[in-house]
């Protein structure tokens, strides 16, 4: 066998793979619904009860699942955190799989998994329902899928991958750095000779016949989405310098994951045995450039590519090990894990608040957050979880005030899509108004059959509020102290008497970002 031959892969450990897996999801059962809501969750929801080939800020197929979900077992948000969790478990036990499928045995294959287990971003990510969990695990199918195509070389393996490209573009665009990456790992590598062969031109034409429904959706409501990412990377996104970009890893992949990614990536650019394999370090390097030349690139959207690593790092440390005692591997093992171990409270939230809040002061950390806005006691991925039912009271309050002739004819005005859909998913049952928002999707589907006569208004700045209607009153208040601060001491105001044009008003607000 020539060193750039793709190798048969290694005896299978499936019940390893699947305790690995099953341990992800344990963590997960830990946190289920310990903080409430998470605000895209909100959202989501609201986007699922309106299905469409496209939203403003992302594909359809994660919506498209949730709206399955929600027609089988309702809007639960246990049922939405599993979904997510088992995700989290999938992506667990395929990268236990990768390494399989590089050479790696039993324990390359544990090593593998346990680096996915371990990673604060994949426990993050899982917790919460999104578009982004389902992304990693479509990267790391594709890794699976391009390792068949590579070794069988059939047009078949090739068209498998352009179905698997082609969800994972309807989940979420960023799969296209997939894609260049690929192309570039294939034309610096061996694995060239592919280009000359059907099997890669039908991957990509497969992926994008699946994607075209999408475009369709872009190109009939005039291509929001560029409009949401210019806006995006122009006022919410920070700069991220190249030095911020790949310290961050060490804090999204986790501190104990550097024993075992970064040997990967060595291993995988240098190492004669890991010449089959180097087109996944080779493409690592290449999301990575592309990422880090965008200048507001946050460090997690790396995270996507790591599972290839994992598997590489695995097999070398499996490799280097062959011949030391048994008591090094486990050596190795209890020391990635003992330094992952201090991050998991941090990505997944395990402990009570108060808990959360004086083990971060315990370890001197500070609240952070990757966008252009202040942050309170808790990092933006928790604080999102606080305050939702305490606005739907709020509003609720506002809402017993009109009378009934009112009610009918009101809506509720949220600021962004974690206000609107708090009050469309939580207040649903409670008799409020029709709620809208400016702000992304909701934006897109309008004010409805509003006459202008009364709107119930969350926050807002006051003069804004007044130059819109004849008359403001502020009637309540809505705070949480966990919170972030933007969403904090709001106003809960009724107005009447709309002035001028619904639709210029309307076109005026738009907030795409």
């Amino acid at each position: 066998m020539s060193a750039n031959a793709i190798p048969a892969p290694a005896p299978r450990h499936r019940g390893l793979w699947l305790g690995l897996a099953l341990g992800a999801l344990g963590l997960h059962l830990l946190a289920l619904t310990r903080y409430g809501w998470f605000r895209d969750e909100l959202y989501y929801v609201a986007c699922a009860r309106r299905l469409a080939w496209g939203y403003v800020d992302q594909p359809p197929l994660s919506i498209a699942l949730l709206a399955l979900i929600r027609a089988i077992f309702g809007e639960s948000l246990v049922v939405l955190r599993l979904a997510a969790a088992l995700g989290n478990a999938a992506i667990v036990y395929f990268t236990a799989r990768l390494a399989r499928e590089m050479g790696g045995g039993r324990f390359a294959q544990g090593l593998a998994g346990l680096a996915a287990l371990l990673t604060p971003v994949f426990l993050a990510v899982g917790h919460f329902y999104s578009m982004n969990v389902f992304d990693v695990l479509f990267w790391t199918l594709a890794a699976l899928a391009t390792i068949a195509a590579l070794r069988e070389g059939g047009v078949g393996r090739w068209a498998w991958l352009g179905v698997i490209l082609g969800l994972g573009l309807l989940n979420k665009i960023s799969i296209i750095w997939l894609g260049l990456g690929w192309a570039v790992g294939l034309i610096l590598t061996s694995h060239r000779r592919h280009l000359r062969t059907p099997g890669p031109y039908v991957a990509a034409a497969i992926a994008l016949i699946c994607f075209a429904p999408h475009v369709l959706w872009q190109i009939a409501h005039h291509w929001p989405t560029l409009e949401f990412m210019r806006n995006a990377t122009t006022h919410k996104m920070r700069a991220v310098s190249p030095w911020a970009f790949l310290v961050g890893q060490f804090t999204v992949m986790g501190p104990g994951n550097v024993l075992v990614d970064v040997p990967g990536l060595v291993f995988g650019l240098f190492a004669p045995r890991a010449r089959p394999w180097r087109i996944f370090a080779i493409s690592f390097l290449a999301v990575a450039a592309l990422l880090i030349s965008a200048g507001t690139s946050r460090a997690s959207y790396l995270s996507v590519a790591y599972p290839p690593l994992f598997a590489l790092g695995a097999v070398a440390w499996e490799g280097w090990t062959r011949r030391v005692p048994t008591l090094a591997r486990a050596a190795l093992v209890v020391l990635v894990t003992l330094i992952a171990l201090p991050s998991i409270p941090l990505a997944l939230p395990i402990l009570p608040v108060e808990t959360l809040l004086r083990y971060q002061a315990a370890l001197g950390l500070a609240p952070s957050t990757e966008e252009r806005k202040r942050v309170g006691p808790l990092p933006q991925h928790d604080a999102d979880m606080f305050g939702w039912n305490e606005l739907v009271a709020e509003v609720a309050k506002a809402a017993a005030r009109l009378t009934p002739e009112e009610r009918a004819r009101a809506v509720i005005f949220g600021q962004n899509y974690g206000e609107a859909g708090a009050i469309e998913v939580l207040g649903r049952g409670l008799g409020l108004p029709r709620v809208i928002s400016a702000h992304n999707n909701y934006w897109l589907w309008g004010p409805g059959p509003w006459d202008g006569r009364v709107m119930i208004i969350i926050g807002g700045d006051r003069r804004d509020n007044a130059a819109f209607f004849d008359h403001v009153d502020v009637v309540g208040r809505w705070d949480h102290p966990l919170a972030m601060p933007y969403e904090r001491g709001l106003d809960i105001s009724i107005a009447r008497g709309f002035k001028g044009s619904i639709a210029d008003a309307w076109a005026e607000l738009k907030n795409y970002d």
